[in-house]
């Protein structure tokens, strides 16, 4: 072969090169738990996971009964320092429910409807167990949770009017807080 010939070659074969590395999707986002809880959920609160929840108090409502769009919040533990934040995704029974969450076992990666029991004694969701890639299954290990933050606010003091009885002249009303 004659150089010019295989410079064509190696011409060819390096535009080839750069036009498939060009059209090779782009990197993957790498994503936390709380800021692709927040992205989903509509929850407004920014920080770790471990601080949600107290975050949340007096801003949005919270408890312990899952809700479709509700974010369940982790406590932290000896597996994860700064805790975990999880949107439900599906109610299964009062017992077991579906989320939608990013780097739990997969790290960075977004994992949609994976399963979450409730394993409490009491079965008020302090503590539950998660499914876990690598296995397939549920893992092993049962985390403690502070419960689940609504995305709709807390109630406020609504003003209950209660007017007596006579209606006439010189009846009064009486203003309540509830």
């Amino acid at each position: 072969m004659t150089i010019r010939v295989t410079r064509a070659i190696f011409g060819s074969i390096m535009a080839l090169g750069m036009m498939f590395a060009s059209m090779a999707p782009a990197a993957a986002q790498y994503w936390q738990c709380a800021p692709y809880a927040r992205e989903i959920s509509g929850i407004q609160i920014r920080g770790n996971a471990n601080t949600w929840w107290g975050q949340a108090d007096g801003h949005y409502a919270r408890g312990t009964t899952p809700k479709i769009g509700a974010v369940m919040a982790f406590k932290a533990h000896a597996k994860m320092r700064v805790g975990h934040v999880a949107m439900v995704s599906q109610i299964v029974s009062d017992r077991e429910v579906l989320l939608t969450h990013a780097n739990w076992s997969r790290g960075g990666q977004i994992e949609r409807d994976v399963r979450a029991i409730d394993v409490s004694a009491a079965g008020d969701w302090s503590q539950v167990k998660v499914w876990y890639g690598p296995i397939g299954d549920l893992g092993m290990t049962s985390y403690p949770l502070y419960g689940f933050i609504y995305a709709d606010q807390p109630e406020q003091e609504k003003p209950l009017l209660i007017a007596s009885a006579g209606g006439g002249a010189g009846s009064h009303a009486t203003l309540l807080r509830k």
